[in-house]
């Protein structure tokens, strides 16, 4: 199979999928959705009547002999007329009102589904995304199934049956002529219609790709602003979002002029098929076939047919758009996570915090391992510590322990329980961490701190700034707790950031505590501080403390050294200053640059 073939069988495919996947959002509201479809017959059957109520009122003008009759004879026909237009009109907005809760239950759900799912998604997933870009390619989705829905079942299903009654009335009223002419000019409309827009789909998708990017770009660098703004670096950031506008501007040039092309076709064959029904009436009124009012019955239905015809081209093109912009959307949904819960996942109620890691190994690629035999015994209510070199694999052990990696081989234990064997959602609970780089959410400090427990009452909240040595820093700000602390916490320096993160895990209330280099840059102060407070969130707690500075952990019950994925020493502080190994070496070297 060709690449194109095989490309225009993958859209077809995902074009199918994307519908299927639409329908039972339709169905949820069964009733609705058939009262609507009730009312979109009714409606066109109205529509179908209008003709020919203008034929008789015209008929009835011509063949009046006085001013009475002209006044008397259509006045009946003139009420049903505007009687019939209204009814119709109403019609219709009944129906869109009816159907309009269904499209906004669709687009809640499948907003809610996506987001759901995007946080189901594994870690790996989320460094590498694009955040500016997933954002557009939701909201373009979500948009576009809006219009799929809508459109789909009100303008294209509508159209066609209004075709299929004009052609019947024509050939049965006026003869075979009249009916193939209209057949003629919609399949050639239909027929040049998709072809074309099957054409230039390839420039909409490649004008929404453009768009993804440029605001991908421009997110990318308002969220590194300050990171702008140390290097000087305003003025490139500014050439590559102009670049990638230039990439967007291409883009929209193609599509316009694609859409050009295809509007000017559709045109010709309206404007060619409407001349020739009209030429073909106007011969029949010559020879008194036909009379004054079935030309006019014949010039509105023309012009009520094609301009829902003419209006069905836009909404083709327009549900092409709309099924490129779902891809991304759908492409997202259709991302499985490798981290799962299993089918016979047990629920973790009551945790005592025993942590093993049993022979665990761990690489991203075969070749390349970052853990290696890794065993690692963990007693409720210890504080254990892992020191070593950047990229011995500290970090990962806390990445493994919350699954957002499997193991690649050997098991991770907690009271006895392969972790793989228990739900995420119990698991997670079990694990409070004070993360190295503490992110908040551009909100108050006060709901920032409850994040720990969304459902915590505030005097819960407060008991936890008061345990993490919050208050004095709170009493000084403006507006106290209520203050807000702008896009991922910058309004707050890094000692505060982590106080806070010290305090969304006392409020978490979990049995297992990990503190993973939370003070690797911080000043003596600042860390003396956390210390302490981290101190007396540790009381009874099982503690896994990765840490930096060796100064901060002489008071473990372990410490284990890492090197190069492998656990080479463990014991305490002074049975390892006695080893005189690999952290020994370490200590001397903290001592030594502490003294310089």
């Amino acid at each position: 199979m060709r690449p194109s073939h095989f490309n225009d069988f993958q859209n077809k495919a995902l074009n199918l999928t994307v519908l299927r996947q639409i329908i039972p959002y339709l169905l949820e509201f069964k009733w609705r959705v058939g009262l609507a479809l009730i009312c979109l017959v009714l409606a066109k059957v109205a529509g179908v009547s209008l003709p020919f109520i203008l034929k008789h009122i015209v008929d009835g003008l011509n063949q009046a002999d006085s001013v009475t009759q002209i006044v008397s004879v259509p006045i009946a026909l003139l009420l049903a007329y505007g009687a019939v237009r209204f009814l119709n009109t109403i019609i219709g907005e009944i129906r869109d009102t009816l159907f309009g809760r269904v499209t906004e239950r669709a687009m809640r759900r499948l907003g809610l589904q996506v987001f759901e799912h995007l946080h189901a998604l594994d870690i790996e997933f989320h460094l590498s995304r694009q955040t500016g870009g997933v954002a557009r390619d939701i909201d373009r989705g979500t948009n576009g199934v809006n219009f799929l829905m809508r459109f789909l079942v009100f303008n294209i299903l509508p159209t066609l049956l209004e075709i299929v009654i004009v052609v019947g009335l024509f050939f049965y009223h006026y003869g075979w002529a009249f009916a193939a002419i209209i057949l003629v000019a919609v399949v050639a409309y239909a027929a040049y219609s998709i072809l074309a827009t099957e054409w230039r789909t390839e420039y909409v998708r490649q004008a929404a790709k453009a768009d993804s990017i440029s605001s991908t770009r421009a997110i990318d660098s308002l969220l590194n602003y300050e990171t702008v703004k140390y290097f000087n670096n305003e003025a490139y950031e500014a050439n590559c979002y102009d670049a990638a506008l230039a990439d967007w501007e291409k883009a929209k040039r193609k599509n316009r002029l694609s859409l050009f092309t295809l509007n000017a076709g559709q045109a010709l064959i309206i404007a060619l098929a409407m001349t020739a029904m009209m030429l073909l009436a106007g011969f029949e009124v010559s020879q008194q076939q036909m009379t004054i009012g079935d030309f006019v019955l014949v010039n509105a239905f023309m012009m009520q047919l094609f301009i829902p015809l003419n209006f069905l081209g836009f909404v083709y093109r327009e549900i092409k758009g709309s099924l490129a912009n779902i891809e991304h959307m759908f492409d997202l949904l259709q991302r499985k996570p490798e981290v799962v819960n299993a089918s016979s996942a047990q629920i973790l109620t009551k945790c005592v915090g025993h942590i093993e890691f049993k022979s665990v190994d761990f690489y991203y690629h075969p070749e390349r391992k970052i853990l290696n035999n890794i065993n690692l015994n963990i007693k409720p209510g210890q504080k254990v510590a892992v020191v070593g070199e950047s990229g011995s694999g500290k970090s990962t052990l806390v990445k493994l322990l919350f699954r957002f990696y499997q193991t690649s081989g050997g098991s991770v234990m907690l009271d006895g329980h392969n972790i793989n064997e228990l739900t995420l959602d119990s698991l997670r609970r079990q694990i409070a961490i004070v993360p190295q780089d503490t992110v908040l959410f551009n909100d108050t400090l006060f709901e920032n701190i409850r994040y720990g427990q969304p459902s915590a009452l505030d005097d819960a909240v407060f008991e936890a700034i008061k345990l993490a040595h919050l208050g004095p820093f709170i009493q000084k700000l403006p507006q106290a707790e209520q203050t807000l602390v702008g896009e991922r916490g910058l309004k707050l320096s890094g000692g505060e950031k982590q106080r806070v993160a010290i305090a969304r895990a006392i409020l978490k209330g979990s049995p297992i505590l990990i503190f993973d280099e939370a003070t690797s840059a911080l000043d003596s102060e600042s860390e003396q501080a956390i210390l302490a407070a981290f101190k007396s969130l540790a009381k009874g707690h099982t503690s896994l403390v990765i840490a930096h500075r060796l100064s901060t952990i002489i008071d473990a019950d372990k410490i284990v050294v890492m090197k190069q994925g492998e656990i080479i020493e463990q014991g305490s502080h002074l049975e390892l200053i006695k080893q005189g190994g690999h952290y020994a070496r370490m200590w001397r070297l903290q001592q030594d640059s502490a003294l310089e």
